[in-house]
């Protein structure tokens, strides 16, 4: 089977999702444009040079909706020739992209593409599109759906999570993300965002809350514990499907979960030959890609067994990855996959993540990847294993390994 490489990966610093946010003014097209454009001037690309666009956007609507992929193809300046297609898988949906276009041209259809996505949170609002699993009752009362804020304090009460382990772990994932930006770890892929004038407005991530102490963050309201315990009482819900748990322990608020932001990544993969006619060196294999189905009530378990797939196919183990992204969506989710491989946390995330950075949903998936691959560069390791939880149960995986 053929090869399937990373060639380049390249994303926006992350805006606030919100009005005053540095990005705010940015279409969602527009700011995959840059990403699009980045990609084919950074690489040298000409023409038809990659056989398809494949882009993840989690809210498909008004300015996001429509084929979002094909929009930003011809917002930009790649060849009109090339298509576009827009894909959804919640929050890999930007993974997604990367595991198409790989399995895509593993399988011989195509040299290369440009795979990733973008969430413009503070334009388009997360939930905005509708949803039948929240929305529709029939659906709602099979699956005994609860918001995901609610899924992730079922985690931490089902493995014995508590709220001071999930605030030191969002302390460290600040801690790190200052670190690695006074380092310089994100230069080789940030590409700064421009305004229509060509100037400047956004170079760095600026979600980030450095200075943040456990101190400060045991003074937050647990987010969810009214929606679980008044109104509308999600919790009685989550415990029709848990009996044995006596309640539900409210452990997260905005500083241990994942921030509101905008921004977008793209990442090039091709074959042996694409390498070779454009002269580029490829930076990584893309070894296994994998995604599973989990129960939807608990939602956000995924990251656990989409490893357990993903290295079974592979035929590999969990010592074989030296180095782990898991998004950040909440502690939570971080701290059980950890406990599920017993992975040590110098291992996981160790530029920060989203908790610290913020989580452009449809764009996320393809971040980790690029993030990972220029670790694995920077450390001299060699493999690493990218995953994230998804919303309605499901889990996604990506491992490369450096070349």
């Amino acid at each position: 089977m053929t090869e399937a490489y990373i060639y380049d990966a390249v994303r926006s610093p992350r805006g606030k999702g919100r009005k005053d946010g540095s990005l705010h003014e940015v279409t969602s097209a527009a700011l995959s444009a840059q990403m699009l454009n980045a990609v084919k001037e950074r690489n040298g690309l000409e023409g038809h040079a990659v056989e398809d666009v494949i882009w993840g956007n989690v809210t498909q609507v008004g300015e996001q909706g429509g084929c979002l992929a094909r929009t930003a193809v011809l917002a930009s300046d790649l060849d009109q020739s090339i298509p576009g297609l827009a894909i959804n898988r919640f929050c890999a949906s930007g993974m997604e992209a990367v595991n198409i276009a790989a399995n895509q041209i593993k399988g011989g259809a195509g040299m290369a593409y440009i795979a990733g996505g973008v969430e413009m949170m503070g334009r388009v609002a997360m939930g905005s599109d509708g949803a039948a699993i929240a929305v529709d009752p029939s659906i709602a009362m099979k699956t005994y759906f609860v918001p995901q804020g609610i899924s992730a304090d079922i985690i931490a009460t089902e493995y014995g999570i508590t709220r001071e382990e999930a605030d030191a772990l969002s302390v460290l994932s600040q801690n790190r993300a200052e670190a690695a930006w006074k380092d310089n770890r994100f230069a080789k892929s940030i590409v700064p965002v421009k305004d229509i004038n060509g100037l400047t407005i956004l170079d760095r991530d600026e979600y980030m809350r450095p200075g943040t102490t456990v101190e400060t963050l045991g003074a937050l309201k647990a987010s969810f514990k009214d929606m679980g315990e008044v109104m509308p009482g999600f919790d009685k819900i989550a415990l029709m499907k848990y009996p044995h748990l006596e309640k539900i322990e409210h452990i997260h608020h905005a500083g241990n979960s994942s921030g509101i932001v905008d921004g977008s990544a793209a990442v090039l993969i091709g074959n042996k030959e694409f390498g070779e006619k454009y002269g580029l060196k490829p930076r990584a294999r893309i070894r296994a890609t994998a995604k599973i189905g989990t129960d939807p009530t608990i939602m956000l378990t995924g990251p656990v067994p989409v490893t357990e797939k993903i290295l079974a196919d592979s035929g590999m183990s969990i010592s074989d990855i030296d180095l782990f992204e898991v998004n950040e969506a909440f502690a939570a989710v971080v701290m059980r996959f950890m406990q599920a491989f017993n992975v040590d946390e110098s291992k996981v995330n160790v530029n920060g993540g989203a908790i610290a950075m913020g989580h452009p949903l449809g764009a996320t998936g393809s971040i980790i990847i690029g993030t990972l691959l220029d670790e694995l560069e920077r450390t001299g390791k060699g493999t690493g294993l990218a995953t994230l939880c998804i919303a309605s149960g499901m889990g996604a995986a990506t491992i490369i390994e450096r070349i």
